[in-house]
């Protein structure tokens, strides 16, 4: 794999930052461009976006000492903090909380906008998940089976602590199809639906990708994950720390959908 991409007047361009940056870029442009296609203040929902993305990337590393503390005692901590991705949910749960604050203090329609939003989501995130797959972070388990890869930088070893010249799972390059499918999913549901139901788009992105995160997590081989229950050397009878994010969206997703539905009906019902 290539975790880097150049060096510039002495300065290392990682690819997984330059990937990211990338993802973050298009879904940020991209979404910005629907909302103003919708007729929204453009400046307002710009200042929402930023600072989402700002609270999204404060969280992704929270979660991530949370579910790694010792990474603070090892040497060079904050660098690696700050060297490292973070994790998506944590991005998620504090991103999604400062949308919702930021929406109402904007006077902005926050469900709407979500559901714009949502596809570019996953559309960055399978970028992310490119960068992953050029760094070695994020790395599946040993397999013999016909899909695997092969890490041999180096680099990988002392950033991400990936095994060298071992078959792995490419658990990165498949999370990265599986978010493209989503979005492209969730594109097409939102351009063909007429009648939009604010939030359903989001509800189907945090139920899609709560299934792709949840079955993916049992073939990921790296340790710094945190589990509620069990651990790395047992993965069918365990439990990590996303699996159990995981389950919670979903289920939150499913209960959302099924309220809203039922609410439409009755208001159907009510104006025939």
């Amino acid at each position: 794999m290539h975790p880097e991409l150049f060096t510039l007047f002495g300065v290392t361009i990682y690819t997984y930052g330059f990937l990211f940056a990338l993802g973050v870029g298009v879904s940020f442009l991209l979404s910005l461009a629907r909302v103003k296609k919708g007729g929204l203040d453009g400046d307002a929902v710009f200042d929402v976006f930023f600072w989402t993305v700002v609270w999204g990337a404060v969280g992704s590393k929270l979660l991530l000492v949370v579910t790694n503390p010792e990474m603070l005692t090892q040497g060079e901590a904050l660098q690696n903090l700050f060297r490292s991705g973070g994790t998506f949910y944590g991005a998620i749960l504090a991103g999604l909380p400062a949308l919702i604050i930021l929406a109402h203090r904007k006077r902005l329609p926050l469900l709407p906008i979500a559901d714009m939003v949502a596809p570019f989501v996953a559309l960055g995130h399978s970028f992310g998940r490119l960068g992953c797959f050029c760094a070695g972070c994020c790395f599946g388990r040993p397999t013999t089976g016909p899909l695997s890869v092969v890490f041999t930088n180096p680099v990988a070893f002392e950033k991400s602590g990936t095994p060298l010249h071992v078959h792995l799972f490419p658990s990165q390059l498949v999370e990265a199809i599986f978010n493209f499918l989503n979005f492209l999913i969730l594109n097409t549901f939102y351009l063909k639906r007429k009648k939009k139901t604010p939030g359903t788009v989001l509800a189907l992105y945090i139920l899609n990708y709560a299934v792709i995160r949840f079955f993916l997590e049992y073939f990921r081989g790296d340790e710094d994950r945190g589990f509620l229950l069990g651990s790395l050397e047992h993965p069918w009878s365990s439990l990590s720390t996303s699996q159990g994010i995981a389950l919670a969206g979903f289920f939150g997703a499913l209960l959302f959908l099924i309220f809203r539905r039922n609410t439409s009906a009755d208001h159907g019902n009510r104006h025939p």
